[in-house]
This record gives structure tokens, sequence and C-alpha cells, in this order.
């Protein structure tokens, strides 16, 4: 070891010297010595490893030094690992940027739930143990129109748990050119084969006809999928079976339908000039069994998944074992419904519910709003700062909305 460097390590101070560091006792006693005490002892592993290194540049010199060096140190150990950032993306559902941004209805919700008890399962009228189903349930079914409602954790679970309890040791019909990805690379193959399915292509990746449902039908088959494909579009020499053909055969078949709609819209984007994103109420009223959806994607609420459909069906599903395994807890059903609630009209779910702000805003206010955010910059950072508006596009993001565009400013 050279010397210097023997020298630069004997004259580190021991733990116990650090912790007697002016304004570090105060360290101490906000946070607790042991905390303390564990990031000296960090501190001065990383400074023995430096000097070891051959690198002895901007090591802690002095009291004052040190003491402003484990001040860091503790304040980057007891800092919130999950922490606010500014979005610049241009996504409006950055799904490594968490999503939904809450209204503040549903914020609200959120910490007055959070404060305290409540009434997750119990029935204040009669004092008897209640169902954490029904502080959601009676929205859903208003907002599309089915029979009943089912919220679990999020949309993957929604399709495991129905292909769970629906068709668990027998078939499920569904065409190749929907056997998406989702995020984290699950695949609905595999959810599927996890259900305890049995997989049935039909068709190929860019064309599906009806006639190739028919014929896989058989005694075994218990569900016809069909699938939104919310992340991806295929364009060319293509062909689908639209949900509404779909219902039409698994009436005639005895065959329920479910449709795994991805992102979950609640309003039509379609009239903004957002197209390509299927309305819950519209696949209900289609005729759908079950639809699945998530939460905290176009809907713009909490990571939820969401079934809703035939009341017999949604009850196999909230009977099945699986369904106590990803349920909901009350800080997602507090934030869901109040999210739910400013839908009642739609308006107001366009002015409140931030996802479905940004997604419809007006690209002249954006323009006014760059020019402002642009002249604010200026005069921060002073005369000499270049800051200009170009116009640019913005992507839905979240898996929905492949390949639309964002009008730019």
């Amino acid at each position: 070891m050279p010397e210097d460097a023997a020298r630069l390590l004997r004259a580190l101070p021991p733990v116990h010297r650090l912790l007697d560091l002016p304004g570090i006792p105060e360290l101490c006693e906000r946070h607790g010595r042991e905390v303390v005490k564990a990031a000296a002892a960090g501190l001065l592993g990383r400074v023995r490893g430096r000097v070891l290194a051959g690198d002895a540049s901007g090591l802690p010199r002095g009291d004052d030094g040190w003491a402003a060096a484990l001040a860091a140190e503790v304040a980057s150990r007891v800092a919130p690992s999950l922490r606010p950032v500014v979005n610049a993306t241009g996504v409006v559902l950055h799904t490594n940027l968490g999503r939904a941004v809450l209204s503040r209805s549903a914020q609200e919700a959120l910490a007055r739930v959070a404060a305290g008890f409540c009434n997750l399962e119990i029935d204040l009228e009669t004092g008897r143990r209640g169902s954490r189903q029904v502080h959601a349930a009676d929205l859903l079914r208003r907002l599309t129109g089915a029979e009943a409602a089912l919220v679990v954790n999020n949309n993957a679970a929604a399709v495991l748990l129905a292909v769970s309890a629906l068709a668990a040791g027998r078939e499920v019909i569904v065409s190749r050119g929907e056997l998406v990805e989702i995020g984290g690379s699950f695949r609905i193959p595999e959810v599927l084969t996890q259900g305890g399915a049995r997989l049935v292509e039909v068709g190929t990746t860019n064309k599906t006809r009806l006639d190739d449902y028919r014929a896989a039908l058989g005694p075994e088959t218990a569900l016809l999928l069909k699938v939104h494909r919310s992340n991806y579009r295929l364009v060319g020499f293509t062909e689908e079976v639209d949900l509404e053909a779909l219902v039409a055969l698994g009436r005639e078949a005895g065959i329920p339908v479910m449709f795994d709609a991805g992102s979950g819209a609640l309003v039509d984007l379609e009239r903004w000039g957002i197209p390509g994103e299927p309305v819950i109420g519209g696949a209900v009223a289609a005729g759908a069994d079950l639809v699945a959806f998530s939460g905290d994607k176009v809907l713009g609420g909490p990571q939820a998944g969401i079934l809703v459909g035939r009341g017999e069906l949604i009850e196999r599903c909230r009977r099945h074992p699986l369904a106590r395994a990803v349920r909901a807890d009350k800080l997602v059903l507090a934030a869901l419904e109040a999210t739910l609630r400013l839908y009642e009209d739609e308006r107001v779910a366009v002015r409140e519910v931030p996802t479905l702000r940004m997604l419809t805003a007006d690209p002249a206010d954006l323009a006014a709003r760059a020019r402002a955010l642009a002249e604010r910059l200026r005069e921060a950072l002073g005369g000499g700062a270049r800051v200009e508006v170009v116009p640019g596009v913005s992507r839905a993001g979240a898996g929905a909305l492949p390949g639309v565009d964002l009008p730019p400013p």
C-alpha cells in the first residue's frame, strides 16, 4: 500500500467520533442514532474504498467537512425512494413515471381514508360485515351499463381471475392476431395458461375470420376471448372479427364472450380527434359477457383491474379463491371511487381528470402555455439564454392509442 494511502487511512475518524461532531447529535435525535451510525459506517467505507483505489480527491476535511458529508449521507438514506418528478417526455401516461396523475378529488379521498379507520368491509346501517366491492360497483354499473362489477389490483389480474373462474381445465379461443404482450414481458398466452385454460389459437397474425372461431368450437370450449390491441397496430392486408359478430357467435353456441379492452376509456375520445380506443360502455352494449380494463390508463385513476359484465359471471369470479389474492385495498378503492364519480358528468371528467385534460388539451392553449413558460425561463436564466418554443407531438403512452400522435400546438 502506498505511504500516502496508509497515512490517509490512519487519519480517518472512527464512527463514534463522527457521531459527536457539531450538528450530528441533532440528526441522531431526529432520525435515530442507529440510522446515523449506519450512515457514518457507510460514509467511512466509501472513503476507504476511494483511498485504496488511489483517489484521494475531494475527501472530507476537518470537523465541518466530515459533519457536512455525514449529514448528506443521512439525508440520502432517509429520503423517500419514491418521489415526485417532472414528466418532460411528451408521454401522457408514462409507465416508468407512474402512469395516471390522480385528480384532486382522488387525492383527497386517499388522504381521508389513509388518515384513520374506514368502512372498508362493514355495513354501517346493519353493523354487519359487508363487501369492499360495493364502494365502486354501483358507479361502474351506472357508467358502463353492466349488470355487475368487480375490482382487483390490475388488468392482468382481472383477466387471470376471469379465466381461472370460468375456463380452468377447458379451452379459450382467441385470434392469433390478438396474442399481445403487455408491459413487463407478460403475454396473453401465459396469463391464460396460468389460469389453467388451454389456449386455442385461430386465424393468422394478420387475418382472422368468424368461421375460424366457429370451426374451433367444441365441447371443451369455455370462453371466446377478444383482446384489444392496445399497444400496437396491424395495418395493411388485415381482417378481424368485430365484437358484435363474436358475441352473436357466442350466443349461438352458448359460450360467453370476454373482451380484454386494455386501457379502459369511459368517454369517446374520437370527438377530440383521438381514434382507436374502445369505450367500455360500448363493449357492454355490444353484448360482451365480461369486459376487463385498467384503472390507471385512459380512465385516469389508480392502478386497478376492473371486470364488468353479466352478474352471474362476475359472481363466479368474486367467489373464486384467487379473488382474495388479487383484491384491491382501501386506498385503491377510495381513489377509484372518487375518479369514477367525476365521470357522472362527462364535462366534469374532462376538466378534472388530469389524463383526460391532457389528452384533450386545445393545441392553442398548449402553445400559449409554452410561450409563457419560455418567457419565464428567459427571465430566470438571464438575457444570454436562448429559449425557444418549437412544435412537437405527444403520445398517450402506457400501451394506449398506439401510433396516435396528439396534435402539435
